[in-house]
């Protein structure tokens, strides 16, 4: 099948995506997929759909799911009230339960949904080919981890074979299941396969600035100058925290893509403009 075949009518033309499949053969791209946003079954699809494509064009591809909103559907309706300390939900033994189930599932539902569009995928969790050790995040947060180590051999065997591992934001310590933060997760798994670049997919258009326009590429020392005069506030300080570490840490690039918008993955890694903001060294 060539090429123009693979593409969506509204993605990015033919011969960006022909200059940069070269530039990013041998390398490897970390997604992280998550948000409130992705409850949407639309914009799921389209995701489905672009995996499927940069599967086909030959690109090693990692995906980290979250969860977040499935996670609090279960919950609430199993009356569960849950607690949050600094944005990381107080986990004790009833919720990981709960966790660990909805997340196993949405890992299935991404790796039936690729199936259909004829992409093999392989699920990665607590369950099945675990692959990130943690330690506890601290005694009051319960069964939320922190990952200390990555086993990189399993997902460097599935992506020899031109397989996607979907890995769901779980690791094990003595053989019990933690929570781990998505972001934290897939920085983590960048940082461990020295990946060329993690994209984060949000439901956010990017980085902004002061006047709320949107940030094309900036350096870490830029990035920490916007935490000093908060011009990045809140919830933001974690993903960004994320980012600094993973390009400080072997990841050539991060960068914070808006997930509503069709086929943002395809235009970030084919075109010349790309999409979001991508944070630099």
């Amino acid at each position: 099948m060539n090429t123009k075949d693979l593409l969506p009518i509204d993605g990015p033309s033919i011969n960006e995506v022909n200059k940069y499949i070269d530039k990013y053969k041998n390398d490897l791209i970390v997604i992280k997929y998550g948000g409130n946003v992705f409850i949407d079954r639309n914009i799921f699809n389209n995701f489905i759909k672009d995996i499927s494509v940069l599967n086909k064009l030959g690109l090693s591809i990692v995906v980290i799911h979250g969860g977040g909103p499935r996670i609090k559907r279960e919950l609430d309706k199993s009356n569960i009230q849950s607690k949050f300390i600094q944005g990381l939900r107080v986990t004790d033994e009833k919720i990981i339960n709960v966790v660990e189930d909805v997340l196993i599932d949405f890992n299935k539902d991404i790796v039936n949904s690729l199936k259909e569009k004829n992409t093999e995928a392989v699920s990665i969790h607590t369950k099945e080919n675990n692959v990130i050790e943690v330690v506890q995040e601290s005694e009051e947060l319960g069964f939320v981890g922190k990952p200390n180590k990555i086993n990189n051999d399993i997902i460097n065997n599935i992506l020899e074979k031109n397989l996607v591992p979907i890995i769901s934001p779980l690791g094990l310590k003595d053989n019990q299941t933690y929570n781990i933060n998505g972001d934290t997760a897939a920085g983590a798994i960048a940082k461990s396969l020295k990946a060329r670049r993690l994209i984060l997919m949000t439901n956010i258009e990017g980085v902004l600035d002061k006047n709320k326009k949107l940030i094309e590429e900036v350096s870490s020392s830029e990035i920490l100058q916007m935490i000093k005069d908060e011009t990045i506030t809140g919830g933001m300080i974690p993903k960004i925290n994320t980012c600094l570490d993973a390009v400080n840490n072997g990841v050539t690039g991060v960068v914070i893509v808006d997930g509503r918008k069709p086929h943002s993955i395809l235009f970030e890694i084919f075109s010349d403009k790309g999409a979001g903001t991508l944070i630099r060294k």
